[in-house]
């Protein structure tokens, strides 16, 4: 597992849990598919893990710093991070303002691809690995000008690669060096990256795996379990206020406005997919809260008028570790991507929507939102066939 924004909260708990399991000291808790017997997934004990960052520094000083695992667990399974560094990392503060360190890959977009390429054949060979998946756990960047030209077709891509066009991001680097290389590549990020018309076109022309985008973790997940029962009881949403306070590098990065502009996209479509018609009131706002670190609280009003015009509230309060959610996600969605290539089926990965705010679909269609469909649909495809 080829990770983007390795040494990042979400990544650095996802390595520490695997090897803890590893050693014995951590449960299968809050993994979705732990106990599932599914023909040719991969054991979380096989997994291995690299990846991308900005930071020069181990993986065991980041995690201690980001605070969601401390020395007990670098100390019970979790030690491999004190030795892991991570490799040269594309960024640009032009696309994450409040996000930026010294280990940069060098610059240009053709010379960025090669080498994230040549990582991914050296992690292969130093690992002895049968296959890699790539998956972005990187900063949020901020919303691209989709008129540009690099951005309309493959041909006008691969242009703007010869030419560093400032039209395609790291985000993007990333997804096309897999992508080109053959390897599945998945987007837990909310920003713009395998979605862009011309990497979803490769994918699907190099029968490559992809799947995307933002993952589904806390507020957003409750809201599409939530949303469908109050679909099905005919209860009409008038209103739904979300917050949220985070204090850790995924709150940083979405302090700035335009990055922010990128999460609220994917949080802020869900609600009328599911329920079917317009909730006018629906507002949802994210605030950096540095005290918070990893502590996330996210704080949910629902305003709904039922049986002969009568009105009641629904109110949510959701405290919970930001990367403690994330992290499992990130590990089924690696494991299920693998499990896709194996089965030879390329391109967007439509069953793997229940991982994501803002599924990615193969057409023009609208992607499914709410919970209990989502589950009927990677379950039907975990079973051998597709819904």
């Amino acid at each position: 597992m080829a990770i983007v924004g390795v040494g990042g909260a979400v990544a650095t708990t996802a390595i520490a849990g695997i090897e803890m399991i590893k050693a014995g000291s951590n449960s299968f808790d809050g993994l979705p598919l732990a106990h599932r017997d599914i023909a040719g997934m991969i054991a979380y004990r096989d997994l291995e893990f690299g990846g991308w960052d900005l930071s020069e520094e181990t993986l065991g000083t980041l995690a201690l710093r980001h605070g969601v695992i401390g020395e007990k667990e670098l100390a019970d399974g979790a030690s491999a991070l004190n030795d892991m560094r991570a490799w040269k990392a594309a960024g640009s503060t032009g696309y994450c303002a409040n996000i930026d360190g010294g280990n940069k890959l060098a610059s240009g977009h053709r010379a960025a691809v090669r080498q994230i390429q040549d990582d991914l054949k050296r992690f292969a060979a130093d690992r002895q690995l049968d296959r890699v998946v790539v998956v972005n756990l990187a900063s949020t960047e901020r919303v691209p000008d989709f008129a540009e030209a690099a951005l309309q077709s493959l041909e006008g891509f691969e242009r703007g690669l010869d030419t560093d066009d400032a039209a395609i991001s790291p985000a993007m680097l990333y997804a096309y060096a897999a992508i080109d290389a053959g390897t599945p590549y998945a987007n837990f990020t909310p920003s713009v990256a395998a979605d862009v018309a011309p990497l979803a076109a490769l994918a699907a022309e190099r029968n490559v795996p992809i799947a995307g985008k933002d993952g589904k973790t806390g507020q957003t997940f409750m809201k599409t379990v939530i949303a469908p029962a109050l679909r099905d009881r005919a209860l009409h949403v008038d209103g739904w206020f979300s917050t949220n306070i985070l204090g850790n590098s995924d709150g940083l990065a979405l302090d700035d406005p335009k990055s922010l502009q990128s999460k609220l996209g994917t949080k802020g479509s869900v609600l009328n997919s599911i329920l079917g018609y317009p909730v006018e009131d629906h507002i949802v706002m994210i605030h950096y809260y540095r005290p918070r670190g990893d502590d996330k609280e996210a704080w949910d009003n629902i305003d709904l008028t039922g049986f002969m015009g009568q009105k009641m509230q629904l109110k949510l309060n959701f405290l919970c570790k930001d990367s403690i959610l994330a992290a499992p996600l990130a590990i089924e969605i690696a494991r299920c991507l693998d499990l896709a290539q194996q089965r030879g089926e390329g391109g967007v990965q439509e069953q793997m929507g229940l991982f994501f705010k803002l599924p990615q679909t193969q057409g023009a269609g609208d992607p499914v939102h709410g919970v209990p469909e989502q589950q009927l649909i990677l379950d039907t495809w975990l079973n051998g066939t597709r819904a």
